[in-house]
């Protein structure tokens, strides 16, 4: 059902033409996290942030993460963060040099 007292807003932006995007921070919190995992299906991409709290790690066989967010994607959304991190990423490492990482699954094998 319609209500009649909602203005009707018909936005049309021209074709060709670039929205003016507005960054809007003012409910923005920041979280710090040195540990990230990731899950799809076929409708999301859901991205895990959290903190590796075991200190001595050779004093235990488990490491704790303390998640901290989490964040659901579109794949579109996620296709374009990928986009946006490679590039990031690529001039980082060529005004710092080169990160040197292993995967998870890389260390198990060794």
């Amino acid at each position: 059902m319609s209500d009649d007292t909602t203005p009707k807003v018909d936005v049309q932006i021209p074709t060709g033409a670039q929205p003016n995007v507005v960054w809007d921070d003012s409910k923005m919190t920041t979280s710090f996290a040195n540990v990230v995992n990731a899950v799809s299906s076929r409708e999301e991409v859901t991205l895990f942030f959290g903190t590796n709290q075991t200190w001595n790690p050779s004093s235990s066989k488990d490491l704790k993460v303390e998640l901290s967010n989490r964040i659901i994607l579109t794949p579109h959304a996620a296709k374009r963060l990928w986009l946006l991190m490679g590039g990031l990423l690529k001039e980082y490492e060529q005004r710092n040099g080169t990160l040197e990482v292993t995967r998870p699954r890389d260390r198990a094998a060794q």
